[in-house]
């Protein structure tokens, strides 16, 4: 593990709102660059009461604005969802007022269902356009080329380093093909991790953009000071996630010191292989499962995320954590 980075969601808590959830997501940024963490990524969702990052590139402009040095970015852009040009502009315009400092991380779900995606004005079409638009959004990231008529402005020349990202072998042969760094969201879909990332790395192509492959591998994170204090916290993600598959999304729950009242047990096995790839637990108790998730799947970078409902406790818990994959990248360091 050469770096690892953050994953923000701007949950919503219960009792809370969308300005709460904002002004904790920059709080967080700025606790996150304290940290060590090497990137922090928000991610594109709609129509979704508990996660107030819908607008993600200007989430990502106050996050940027409320940092100096660590790289901020998208986990991604639904690029279904948008004209690869308006991308261009709005990811060109955030490289040019932070230079250096952003990544752009493509999708191709459209993150939502398809009546939120209707309504976002988007051409429904048949057909799959996403290796093409990906290729034309970076197109737009290139030097100014005279024969060009279409530029993004700002954008053009910004060189804004794109990612693939995906739960799934299409996502990563794709980003093989294209010769582009590869996140996978194993966080809350874990089941083809090891293949995707081994099939990423024996079909990978150099390019202009990348000479060896390089892999993210996302996992979710609660952290305390002891075992019992972070399984309570994290009874919020998992009746955040339960509703979600049962169609009643909603703000993230306060937590529960009874999950097994709340969530049948049928549910909670689907629950917990979902959220498999994770660490839960004391700083000695994360860090042998982070461990053991680093030795078995090797990523470059290691991207945590975790919803807890109150802000001081999911600040402590990524400080944690922190501390743990420090002391976890030095050792591989010097392996």
């Amino acid at each position: 593990m050469q770096n690892y980075s953050l994953l923000d969601l701007s949950p919503i808590p219960e009792g809370g709102t969308a300005a709460d959830a904002l002004a904790n997501t920059v709080d967080l940024a700025r606790a996150a660059e304290r940290f060590g963490y090497h990137r922090y990524w928000l991610a594109e969702h709609h129509n979704m009461p508990g996660i107030a990052s819908a607008a993600t590139a200007i989430v990502i402009a106050q996050v940027a604005a409320a940092t100096r040095t660590m790289r901020v970015g998208a986990g991604g852009i639904m690029l279904p969802n948008h004209s690869p040009l308006v991308i261009a502009e709005q990811f060109g315009t955030l490289a040019t007022l932070h230079p250096g400092r952003i990544d752009l991380g493509l999708g191709r779900a459209p993150g939502t269902d398809m009546g939120t995606a209707r309504a976002l004005r988007r051409h429904m079409a048949p057909d799959d356009s996403f290796p093409e638009d990906v290729l034309e959004l970076i197109g737009y990231f290139e030097d100014a080329d005279d024969t060009k008529s279409i530029r993004a402005v700002p954008g053009t020349g910004t060189h804004v380093p794109v990612w693939i990202l995906g739960s799934s072998l299409y996502g990563a042969q794709l980003a093989a093909y294209l010769g582009l760094p590869y996140a996978f969201a194993s966080h809350f879909a874990p089941a083809m991790l090891q293949e995707a990332l081994e099939t990423y790395r024996a079909t990978f192509r150099p390019s202009r953009w990348l000479a060896e492959p390089y892999t993210i591998m996302a996992a979710g994170v609660c952290a305390a000071d002891t075992d019992t204090e972070a399984e309570y916290l994290r009874t919020s993600h998992i009746l955040a996630f339960v509703r979600l598959r049962m169609g009643r999304p909603g703000k993230l729950p306060r937590p529960t010191r009874d999950i097994g009242a709340e969530v049948p047990e049928a549910l909670m096995a689907q629950v917990e292989h979902a959220m498999s790839c994770s660490a839960t637990g004391s700083p000695i108790t994360i860090r042998r499962q982070l461990a053991a998730l680093l030795d078995r799947h090797r990523p470059d970078e290691l991207m945590v995320t975790g919803m807890i409902h109150d802000h001081a406790a999911r600040i402590r818990s990524f400080e944690l954590s922190a501390e743990v994959l420090a002391d976890l990248r030095g050792k591989h360091q010097a392996a």
